[in-house]
């Protein structure tokens, strides 16, 4: 823990999010190509988010930091909406698959 003290807010995140992906990783043992890609979309886009976050909480001005939080909550919902939609399409191919017997 003392080498996170040390190294600031910016590692920290790094850490949090290097574990999050492994325990991601773990927890998509049972999931389908698709689902996993969908997932690391969503990472993704946690992570740039987290960033823009630190970069308005480290801003020398309101309208600075207005503007990246903005962006940061665009960024979360652009790749949640990816990700969902891979998940539909993955949905959508399942369904044909399964009714037309193949």
């Amino acid at each position: 823990m003392r080498l996170l003290q040390t190294r600031g807010p910016i590692m920290k995140k790094f850490v949090t999010a290097a574990a999050a992906a492994g325990l991601m990783s773990l927890a998509a043992c049972n999931n389908s190509a698709t689902d996993q890609a969908a997932e690391n979309i969503e990472e993704a886009g946690d992570v740039r988010a987290e960033q823009l976050d630190e970069m308005a909480d480290n801003a020398t001005n309101e309208v600075v930091e207005d503007r990246l939080e903005q962006r940061a909550d665009q960024v979360d919902e652009a790749t949640e909406e990816k990700a969902d939609a891979l998940r539909a399409v993955d949905d959508t191919n399942a369904n044909v698959a399964n009714t037309t017997g193949m």
